[in-house]
C-alpha cells in the first residue's frame, strides 16, 4: 500500500472530510505510533504504523483478515434481515465496510471461519483449483462402521453428486465417537450428508483447519483475531496427510 498523507487516510476511513480531519490532526487528536503529528500532509503507512484517533486505534490497511470462532445459531452470511449474522459478532472496533464471510458454516456447525474484505482472497480460497482441504471435528450418533473410511477414501455418492475422495479418522472410540474428516469440498452439508449415506448421524460439527491455519484455541465461541497477511496465506500451504497425525 506504501504511505500517505494521513488526511487521505482518516478521509478514506470515514473518520472526517479531509478538511475535518486536517482539524482533528492539528488538535493533536491523531497519533501515529503514539506520537501526535502536526501536519495533516504527514506520511503514513497503514501496513506499518498505528493510528489512533481520539484514543481509539484506526486499522486503516488495505484488507483485513479475521479468525472467528463461530458458534453455532449463527448465519454464516454479512447481514440478514432476520437472523444474526456472523458479521454481526465482530467487536466495533475491528467492523469496517465490505466484511464478509470467505465461504459459509451451517448455521449449526462450529468453529473456523475467515472473514475478510478480500474478495480476490476469498476467491482464491474457494476456487476448486487451488485444493484447499478442510478438516472438521464431528460427534457421531453411532460408532463408526468397518469400511467407512476406505468408503471416503473412495469418494461417496450422495444421489445428486459424487464427492471427491476424503479422510475419515476416529480420534476417540465409544458410543458417541469423536472423529476427524478431511474434504477438499464444501457442498451443502457435505460433512453430514457423508455419514447419513453410510447410515450414521452428525451430532456436532466443528471446522478445526483450513489448509495449514488451525483454529486459534485460545477463541472462545463468537471472539474474533485478526490474522496477519501471512497468517492468512496458511489457508492454501498443505496440511499434510490425515493419517500422519499421532
Amino acid at each position: 500500500m506504501g504511505k500517505e498523507r494521513l488526511d487521505k487516510i482518516l478521509a478514506s476511513q470515514n473518520i472526517a472530510s479531509r478538511r475535518e480531519a486536517g482539524l482533528l490532526i492539528r488538535r493533536g487528536a491523531v497519533l501515529v505510533n503514539g506520537a501526535p503529528v502536526a501536519k495533516a500532509d504527514f506520511k503514513v503507512d497503514p501496513e506499518l504504523d498505528e493510528i489512533t484517533v481520539n484514543g481509539r486505534i484506526l486499522n486503516a490497511k488495505k484488507y483485513v483478515y479475521y479468525m472467528m470462532n463461530k458458534p453455532a445459531g449463527v448465519l454464516s452470511a454479512a447481514r440478514d434481515s432476520r437472523a444474526k449474522t456472523v458479521v454481526d459478532l465482530i467487536p466495533p472496533g475491528m467492523q469496517r465496510r465490505g466484511l464478509f464471510p470467505a465461504g459459509r458454516l451451517d448455521k449449526d456447525t462450529e468453529g473456523l471461519l475467515l472473514i475478510t474484505d478480500d474478495g480476490a482472497f476469498a476467491h482464491r480460497m474457494l476456487a476448486p483449483k487451488s485444493h484447499v482441504f478442510k478438516r472438521y471435528e464431528a460427534v457421531l450418533e453411532s460408532p463408526v462402521s468397518e469400511g467407512d473410511a476406505e468408503r471416503f477414501e473412495k469418494g461417496l455418492e450422495l444421489g445428486d453428486m459424487t464427492c471427491l475422495p476424503a479422510q475419515l479418522r476416529v480420534l476417540q472410540e465409544g458410543p458417541n465417537p469423536l472423529v476427524l474428516v478431511r474434504i477438499r469440498e464444501g457442498k451443502f452439508h457435505q460433512v453430514k450428508r457423508m455419514f447419513l449415506a453410510v447410515g450414521n448421524r452428525v451430532q456436532r460439527l466443528k471446522r478445526v483447519q483450513i489448509g495449514a491455519l488451525c483454529l486459534d484455541e485460545a477463541l472462545a465461541p463468537g471472539e474474533v483475531r485478526e490474522l496477519s497477511p501471512k497468517e492468512a496465506e496458511l489457508v492454501f500451504e498443505p496440511d499434510g496427510n490425515l493419517y500422519e497425525i499421532h
